[in-house]
């Protein structure tokens, strides 16, 4: 069952006399529960694809249609309101707070739902036990290494129980053990927990763990492939 679905997706900025358009006429689909991997060299659209399929940003022309709802369509404070209760976003260099604690920097995305402090303290409890990092609940972002930093930073991202995950870069600053971590970790939030996850990578040994992996150039697709089967193996 598709989940996204982009038809004639573009975005263009105007830089001075020239336009310049990232994305050109995209057509896509994503199907519920996949893992995608997005490759391409730079400029070449994955991140503004991301942004649009976030809510963080919105296209100039096309539709991007959502599990039925429509983002060109919706204004600056309904896509707002949309991407705090559907997408998480997973940094490559973790954008926590860093005068927060690990716990606080997990509550940040439910203090803008309407939930008690019960609620709340449940809900960050069970995203911190679920990446494994709740014996660090008290610590500063300083206090981390960088894989436990990316750690808070996806159970940030699924705290509030969202069905798609987008992830730029999410292994680019970390070392070989951390970046399998990781990605062993968005495995098993995609095939336990049926999360969608699109996700930016210039490795190819990352896209190994995803169902597919799509290759954009200049705003368009350029190749679709099936990934390797040897996950466990990837980053070893």
């Amino acid at each position: 069952m598709t989940l996204i679905e982009c038809r004639g997706l573009t975005r263009e900025y105007r830089k001075g006399d020239n336009i310049i358009r990232p994305l050109d006429d995209l057509d896509l689909d994503v199907p519920r529960g996949d893992f995608l991997a997005l490759m391409g060299p730079s400029g070449s659209g994955k991140t503004t694809l991301l942004n649009l399929i976030a809510g963080i940003d919105s296209p100039t022309r096309g539709s991007l249609v959502i599990d039925g709802t429509n983002l060109a369509n919706l204004s600056r404070n309904k896509l707002a309101a949309w991407r705090s209760e559907n997408v998480g976003y997973v940094f490559q260099l973790y954008n926590l707070v860093p005068v927060l604690t690990a716990y606080e920097n997990v509550e940040l995305p439910l203090l803008l739902h309407p939930l008690d402090r019960r609620q709340r303290h449940e809900r960050v409890r069970t995203a911190l036990e679920r990446v494994g990092i709740s014996d660090r609940s008290d610590h500063f972002p300083r206090q981390l290494s960088g894989g436990q930093e990316q750690r808070v930073a996806i159970a940030r991202a699924i705290v509030t129980d969202p069905a798609i995950l987008v992830a730029d870069e999410p292994t680019g600053d970390l070392d070989k053990p951390s970046a399998h971590a990781v990605m062993s970790l968005l495995k098993e939030l995609n095939e336990e927990l049926g999360k969608t996850i699109i996700m930016v990578t210039h490795d190819p040994k990352t896209t190994d763990w995803a169902t597919r992996t799509l290759h954009l150039d200049k705003g368009r697709l350029a190749e679709t492939g099936a990934s390797l089967t040897h996950e466990q193996e990837a980053l070893a």
